[in-house]
């Protein structure tokens, strides 16, 4: 396979100094890893800190900036980052206001953002954290005790973001980032496999013919194979399965997530049919988002998630936001 690398063991410090030479207004540590919004700590502000394996981007370093993420801790290629990264994180943008930590419902990442909250509380810091669990298509997957977290974290973080800028207290901000995963659900399909650095090659073998319904954001298997279907049928197989799920009586946003290798003119044209199945069960869609947000390296795909929203979350998702990969009203 080719790649646009030197060696892989240098991919993720490459790809962190890349960004540091394009984004100024982000302080990045290539050497432990972590990457702050460069005005932090904010005067009375509580911080949000996510991160997980690089291989996903933008998530979570593209998210950090005013309105959303205070801080991004990038571990290997689909790999946690440790605690100490998360402790570094936490400390540079504490204010005495405290920090909720945003985690994915991995394994390796819930135990270790566990466990850095435990080493910034003996620091003094006040940390809370939120679990997002939002993948519908299985449950104890590889990875994974319980749903996994993939696209709901960007709803997560830009919704609770605006409510921490907005000056709200660690205990509100953290009861908003809750309510946001409670409402929200994802369903993810895969057209080809993923090809890690390390490796080379596809992690996985799925056959040209076929594609997989429900696979995880690193390669997990998904609920069933099928031979390739239309955009119309995998809108209407993704969004069923969603309704199915959050059963929404108000609402949505809605997040059509590009897997990585997915062009916007695919993604532009599966946004239509998904649009098309919400209408056709009669679910009002307040906002959409259209394109490769929460990734997973080449893989060729795509994924639906739905949150249903209130004024309020809705007020807050269309609250200004300035961060490398998502900007508006500033």
């Amino acid at each position: 396979m080719k790649m646009l690398i030197n060696v892989p063991e240098t991919v993720v410090a490459d790809a962190l100094r890349g960004m540091a030479a394009a984004h100024p207004e982000l302080t990045v540590d290539v050497e432990n890893r972590v990457v702050v919004r460069r005005d932090a700590p904010v005067a009375g502000k509580v911080a949000l800190v996510s991160g997980g394996g690089s291989g996903h981007e933008p998530l979570h370093a593209g998210f950090v900036g005013p309105g959303m993420l205070s801080a991004a801790c990038p571990g290997e290629v689909f790999t946690s980052p440790v605690p100490d990264q998360m402790v570094r994180a936490a400390a540079a943008v504490d204010s005495g206001a405290g920090v909720l930590f945003v985690v994915k419902n991995y394994t390796g990442d819930v135990l270790n953002f566990e466990m850095a909250a435990e080493l910034a509380e003996d620091e003094g810091i006040q940390v809370t954290q939120v679990v997002v669990d939002d993948d519908v298509a299985v449950s104890d997957s590889t990875f994974t005790a319980g749903r996994r977290g993939t696209g709901a974290t960007l709803f997560v973080e830009k919704i609770a973001g605006a409510a921490a800028d907005e000056g709200a207290p660690l205990e509100r901000v953290a009861s908003v980032a809750r309510q946001v995963n409670g409402s929200s659900r994802s369903f993810g399909v895969a057209l080809s496999a993923v090809t890690t650095p390390a490796k080379g090659s596809p992690t996985f073998d799925l056959p040209s013919g076929e594609l997989e319904l429900g696979i995880g954001i690193h390669g997990e298997p998904g609920r069933e194979r099928r031979p390739m279907m239309t955009s119309g049928e995998i809108a209407d197989f993704a969004v069923d399965a969603v309704l199915e799920d959050l059963r929404p009586d108000g609402p949505v946003l809605a997040l059509v997530n590009g897997m990585g290798a997915t062009p916007l003119l695919e993604l532009y044209g599966f946004n239509a049919e998904v649009q098309r199945v919400l209408t056709e069960r009669g679910v009002p869609v307040a906002r959409t988002l259209v394109g490769n947000y929460v990734t997973s390296l080449d893989m060729a795909g795509c994924s639906v998630t739905l949150c249903q929203v209130d004024e309020e979350l809705l007020r807050l998702w269309d609250a200004p936001v300035e961060t490398p990969s998502l900007r508006w009203g500033r």
